[in-house]
């Protein structure tokens, strides 16, 4: 028998859950894309995108996923052969190295593993042997959504300037905005890439690339950037399509704009509250699973734990046999162990995620865990008592 019968819930990193006012937004009749309302309401929502960053730089909206946020932010500022440092904490460190590399750029990758963050003290020491300054960006995953590893972006930006070196620093929020705290110009980021959808509850669809003077500097220095990805005309639009290099995605503009209400009524400062609560809630439920049991956190520092994203280790079969089961049984969907093991290696089956950014509140992290206790259960995987009761507890202190 299942029980899953009803409305289902995604608690994987990304596509995040749709609140219902964004869906409703999303629902309509095709806009007039020439004048109106859509026309209208751009200004407002580009200071408001500002507003989530914690800066009052720029902004450039693409029709894209990540992906494309990554390649935006790299054509505009690099060239071909320039060079760049990429200390890597999971497989999404890797996956913008791989597509600098794909556009000619050389990758120096310092690989941290997937269960410690960047080293600043090893940062710097590479950007002080680079006295030519060869390295023009140090690319940066603020939250790998693989391993959870949150990297301390201002230790990052005071190891480079400690080091006296020019390189920008290019930040991946991908994962992390609106979910962990995260402020553009008091952490002197220059690039920042992110997307829709996750802590900015938006389908997938949309990406934006935030950038500051000395990224605009280094643009302005490239003799070509590729039309469609060149940030100046979306950023400083003289008509409305430049805003998004042609036709405008008409609904996922009414959807973001929807979400930013939801984001700026609770306040930035309180949705990261609420995020690192509802994280904790978890940590502590998985910490009572693990007291008996193969369950383990990746990270094992809490303070090194991204507050948006949980990776856990379970050991194989355990991990696919469970998400299987809460998936099948009960209706919640759990992230698989991305990048944690090579997909034809058993022991990729050994691990799993949890997602919990933008649209998630008590009730729902509560009932994922009673799912997860309920798969734990009826598969017989070994585990602590009391997880819900430890979990409860920290929601209870909010």
């Amino acid at each position: 028998m299942t029980l899953r019968n009803g409305r289902p819930y995604l608690a994987i990193p990304g596509p995040s859950v749709v609140p219902d006012a964004v869906l409703r937004e999303m629902h309509r009749a095709a806009p007039n894309i020439y004048e109106g309302e859509l026309i209208d309401m751009m200004p407002a929502l580009i200071d408001d995108l500002k507003r989530v960053a914690r800066t009052e730089k720029h902004v450039a909206i693409y029709i894209s996923n990540g992906h494309g946020a990554w390649e935006a932010a790299l054509t505009n500022v690099l060239a071909p052969g320039d060079k760049v440092l990429v200390p890597a904490t999971g497989r999404f460190g890797h996956g913008w190295a791989e597509v600098a590399s794909g556009l000619g750029i050389k990758v120096e990758l310092e690989d941290f593993g997937k269960q410690s963050p960047v080293d600043p003290g090893r940062i710097e020491t590479l950007l002080r042997a680079d006295s030519a300054h060869q390295i023009k960006a140090v690319m940066i995953t603020h939250v790998d959504t693989s391993t959870s590893i949150r990297n301390d972006i201002p230790a990052i930006r005071a190891a480079m300037d400690a080091a006296g070196h020019p390189a920008l620093l290019m930040a991946d929020c991908i994962a992390s905005l609106a979910c962990d705290r995260f402020e553009m110009d008091a952490w002197g980021v220059d690039v920042m890439v992110a997307g829709s959808q996750k802590g900015l509850m938006v389908p997938p669809g949309l990406a934006f690339v935030y950038f500051g003077d000395r990224a605009a500097e280094a643009r302005a220095r490239r003799e070509l950037v590729s039309r469609y990805w060149d940030w100046v005309p979306r950023a400083d639009p003289a008509l409305f399509y430049q805003y998004f290099g042609g036709t405008a995605p008409t609904h996922h503009i009414f959807g973001l704009r929807a979400a930013l209400d939801m984001i700026h009524a609770e306040g930035i400062e309180a949705v990261w509250a609420r995020h690192a609560r509802l994280a904790q809630a978890i940590w502590a439920a998985c910490d009572t699973w693990a007291e008996d049991g193969p369950l383990a956190l990746n990270v094992a520092d809490k303070g090194l734990r991204s507050h948006a994203v949980t990776a856990l280790r379970i050991g194989a079969p355990h991990g696919t046999a469970l998400r299987s089961w809460v998936q099948e049984k009960a209706g919640v969907t759990l992230g698989i162990g991305l990048g944690m093991a090579e997909p034809g290696d058993p022991a990729w089956h050994g691990f799993f995620r949890i997602g919990h950014m933008g649209h998630v509140n008590a009730h729902m992290v509560q009932g994922m865990l009673g799912a997860v206790q309920a798969g734990l259960v009826a598969l017989d995987i070994p585990h602590g008592h009391g997880a819900l009761e430890a979990a409860s507890g920290v929601i209870a202190a909010a």
